[in-house]
């Protein structure tokens, strides 16, 4: 139970639902060809899980001291597990992670690709040590390493099984998950910034410079209400330029992704309290979730409209 607390089990168990909601959910409903077989995009999953999971470790290890103010109740690092146990708990599942990473790039033919796997191990180990503390760069830092998640399922499933006669197609499918890809960067960039603001005494405690931090909580979250516009404009506009006519789907979008992003716009103004910040935090995270999910109502309303 400490180390699952220690790896943060319920966000890879998102991520690693939420690729495999994208092969399962859409592609294999759809009469394409298929670079991955089961077991290997399998592997492509756990690979991501084991290089998050080694991400949190680190930052957990390298947050100490901000956790003790911020969450003293979630501390394990220096607690419940030593320091060395967690420095080599992230080395184990870094390792293996970026070996399956260099497993598959060779199965796919692509070499070349396992330097993607390289880097993102990099970039979370920048993040923990250095980049967290720059103001809005580690918010879009983490922000980005999620929706290339859900481009990388693009890179090693749909890009190797595409050929001349049907790269139009695929060009399609791949704009689809670029599309969720921008979706989930600025869904999440506004929620990396609400936690901020709901980590703000520690963090200030700590001299960490976040834009919470840096430009005061007043004029954040003032700055978070306006972000929030944009996903919200952004996705009526595509739901009626492109969706409108899946009336199953443009239901559950309303429901259950803009009625979410409408109430957190509405509630951000006023929010107050650390336990105001960590629900509206919450309800990004779900709505997320729910977001990601729309891909399979596509596959349903796709089929019944057929």
């Amino acid at each position: 139970m400490k180390f699952l607390k220690l790896i943060r089990y319920q966000n890879l168990l998102m991520l690693a639902f939420m690729q495999l909601v994208f092969r399962y959910g859409f592609f294999k409903m759809q009469n394409i060809q298929l670079a991955l077989s089961d077991l290997q995009y399998g592997l492509m999953v756990l690979s991501t899980v084991l290089i998050a999971a080694g991400g949190y470790v680190i930052n957990n290890i390298y947050d100490q001291e901000t956790d003790n103010y911020n969450k003293p109740q979630d501390v394990i690092v220096g607690k419940s597990i030593s320091e060395t146990t967690a420095y080599n708990i992230y080395i184990v599942v870094t390792v293996i992670g970026v070996s399956i990473g260099f497993y598959l790039s060779n199965v796919i033919e692509k070499p070349g690709f396992s330097a993607i796997f390289i880097l993102i191990a990099a970039t979370l180990y920048l993040y923990a040590t250095s980049l967290k503390q720059m103001m809005l760069i580690g918010n879009i830092v983490v922000a980005l390493l999620l929706s290339f998640s859900i481009i990388i399922i693009g890179i090693f499933d749909l890009y190797p099984a595409t050929i001349a006669s049907n790269q139009q197609e695929m060009r399609l499918y791949f704009s689809i998950l670029l599309d969720y890809a921008i979706f989930a960067f600025i869904i999440n960039l506004n929620r990396e910034i609400v936690k901020d603001i709901e980590d703000i005494d520690g963090d200030c405690n700590q001299s960490m410079n976040t834009l919470a931090v840096a430009i005061g909580k007043s004029k954040t979250v003032k700055l978070v209400f306006i972000l929030s516009f944009i996903p919200l404009i952004t996705f009526i506009y595509y739901l009626n330029r492109y969706l409108l006519d899946l009336v199953f789907l443009s239901i559950y979008l309303l429901l259950f992704v803009c009625g979410p992003l409408l109430y957190f716009t509405i509630k951000i103004i006023s929010a107050k309290s650390k336990k105001d910040f960590h629900s509206l935090s919450t309800v990004l995270k779900y709505m997320l979730f729910f977001g990601i999910l729309s891909v399979v109502a596509i596959t349903l309303n796709m089929k019944y409209n057929a």
